[in-house]
């Protein structure tokens, strides 16, 4: 994929969820002047793998990249967790992801792969073991200068530090996943009606796709939501989509509820549900 199309598809993403309540799940995601593709690694074998980083500012940057812990909760979203507090199935995926370089200057426009792997042990239990590679962009060191002192009293000056970071999965062994939907509903939130539905999920497997909502008669979608989530540590995920009156209005009737993988991956069917709103 090359830069322009990496820019591309950033400012694409950007501009859609811009325009729209449906979420977009971009192949690229962008933060500040970093740039970096694809979003989600999955190593399932002994061969490595790439990720493209790319400075997209108008100077030379310095990125550092590392690996994190997070782990999601029933609501989807993702929690920090300190390497001093990680399980055993935690420390063995910081353990066995090896990755290079892990700090890179990159001048305005030019792209950097940074190369990934997994080791896993020989008596390695069969499941799926995640870290989250983070590229942080390193504020440049500025000259402190006698105009930028105060006159009197003390200034802070506040140097914001961006960055992004994706999932690494390593699925070892035997892994899958049985996923089943329940509970749609409208339900009133606190700025308006809500759409919620639960994603329960069992085995050792995640699950990725999108999730779409037709109703009969009508030639769209109801709702796309691409790019949705269930890790292994939580067995059912609750979806929450704020909607205006007249979306909701429009959610009431006979409902056809499909999770389903990603076009690139093939579209397969992860669970259907169908159901009436009243």
């Amino acid at each position: 994929m090359s830069f322009k199309t990496l820019r591309k598809l950033a400012k694409c993403g950007a501009a859609a969820i811009a325009l729209s309540t449906i979420a977009v799940a971009s192949p690229s995601q962008a933060q500040g002047d970093l740039l970096v593709a694809p979003t989600r690694v999955i190593l399932d074998g002994s061969r490595g793998t790439e990720v493209i980083l790319s400075n997209i500012g108008t100077e030379e940057a310095t990125y550092r990249i590392g690996l994190e812990l997070r782990r999601m909760l029933d609501n989807g979203r993702l929690e920090p967790v300190e390497k001093t507090d990680a399980n055993s199935a935690e420390e063995a995926a910081l353990g066995m992801i090896r990755y290079a370089p892990r700090r890179i200057t990159l001048p305005p426009g030019q792209p950097q792969a940074v190369r990934l792997a997994a080791r896993p042990g020989a008596d390695l239990p069969d499941g799926e073991y995640r870290v989250h590679m983070s590229f942080k962009a390193i504020p440049r060191t500025q000259a402190v200068t006698d105009e930028a002192q105060p006159s009197d009293g003390v200034s802070i000056q506040l140097i914001p530090i961006y960055g992004v970071t994706i999932p690494i999965i390593v699925r070892h062994g035997r892994v899958e996943a049985q996923v089943a939907l329940s509970q749609p509903t409208i339900t009133d939130g606190p700025d308006g009606p809500e759409l919620t539905l639960m994603i329960n999920r069992a085995g050792k497997s995640s699950t990725y796709g999108v999730l779409q909502i037709v109703k009969p008669g009508m030639e769209e979608p109801l709702l796309d939501l691409r790019g949705l989530a269930v890790y292994p540590e939580v067995n059912e995920r609750e979806v929450r989509v704020r909607l205006t009156p007249e979306q909701a209005a429009n959610f009431r009737g006979q409902l056809r509820i499909e999770y389903r993988e990603m076009p690139n991956a093939g579209g397969g069917l992860i669970a259907a549900i169908d159901s009436f709103i009243g």
